[in-house]
């Protein structure tokens, strides 16, 4: 018996080695240039800076944490009460740097990124499943559990608008200059919103529950991703369809989801991360692949994989990363 259970085991790691190299000779993705540690036992939520320089991460150890992502360095622990963890449910950066915000279920904290000072402390009026920070810190707008998005005064308190969908709000997003808002629902829609007066300016239908939205800094581009479905950038004057991202359903190797997106600043480019390890760069006109990642799982032979929770661009050249897996890369 003892025999048999040994030669069972023997053949089960042959199997998983040949397999894990059969993937790696079939993938062309590159390796990151760089990896550190930054949660023992992964990260849950992350964000990035829209240039790449500073990180948040939700980890079980240290609940809330602010990094420098250049120096590789931790610098803050932000937790919503002392002597506590937070779980983080969301985290955002303003687009020019100056202030962040984390959320858990409930709660939002808004942060100086220099100091790391509290600034104001809120209660939502609905679960935060999603956040975006306005120019300046000054508002953030909540994809909430009770079907609306809102955008809330951060540091004032008190919603201003809410934006309605049918079901859950799982994903939102803020153009740069804090004038167009994009939502995702499990009600397989996508809105963009004039933030003013509330109005849809365009609406796109999914086959699944939209999980990752994003808009490019001026706001004519969108990205909508919808759960093992289509995944597309939109010309938001015209409404059209620039094009579709490939994406091969129910595939555990090539990615089944989209878990993040960002424009280059330009709007030309778009960096995505999947939920099965890759970080994918793309021509926003033409959706041709210009360069892809695959970022290393921490125990290599084992089946589990790793979700990429934050992205961004540094410069031309090199961009990092957040993973699920508690590591944070750089891009090159």
């Amino acid at each position: 018996m003892t025999t048999l259970c040994t030669t069972y085991r023997f053949l089960k790691t042959v199997v998983i080695l040949l397999f894990a190299l059969t993937l790696s000779a079939c993938d062309n993705a590159e390796k990151p240039s760089d990896q550190w540690e930054s949660a023992v036992q992964g990260h849950y939520t992350a964000a990035l800076s829209s240039d790449g320089k500073y990180g948040i991460v939700g980890s079980i150890q240290h609940g809330a944490s602010l990094w420098d992502m250049q120096r590789k360095e931790r610098l803050f622990n932000w937790n919503h009460a002392k002597g506590q963890f937070t779980l983080l449910s969301a985290a955002a950066f303003s687009p020019e740097g100056r202030y962040a915000a984390t959320a858990s279920d409930r709660t939002i904290v808004l942060w100086e990124v220099a100091t790391g000072e509290p600034v104001w402390f809120w209660t939502s009026p609905g679960d935060i499943l999603g956040m975006a920070l306005t120019p300046n810190g000054d508002y953030a707008a909540l994809a909430l559990d009770n079907h609306t998005a809102v955008l809330f005064d951060i540091k004032n308190g008190g919603v201003q608008r809410t934006f309605n969908h049918n079901e859950k709000v799982r994903s939102i997003a803020i153009s740069a200059d804090g004038s167009r808002l994009l939502t995702g629902s499990d009600d397989f829609i996508a809105r963009l919103w004039d933030i003013q007066s509330a109005e849809v300016l365009k609406s796109w239908r999914h086959e699944n529950n939209v999980i990752t939205t994003t808009l490019s800094d001026d706001g004519r581009y969108a990205f909508t991703a919808a759960q093992a479905d289509q995944a597309n950038i939109w010309d938001t004057i015209s409404g059209k369809q620039l094009s579709t991202l490939p994406i091969k359903k129910g595939s555990y190797i090539m990615g089944a989801a989209y878990t993040v997106a960002r424009f280059s600043s330009n709007g030309q480019k778009l960096m995505t991360g999947t939920n099965s390890q890759l970080v994918q760069l793309w021509d926003v006109k033409t959706a041709k692949q210009l360069k892809r990642w695959r970022i290393s799982k921490k125990e290599q032979w084992k089946p589990t994989s790793a979700a990429v929770l934050a992205v961004a661009f540094r410069d031309n050249n090199r961009y990092v990363a957040i993973g699920s897996n508690g590591l944070s890369y750089k891009l090159q």
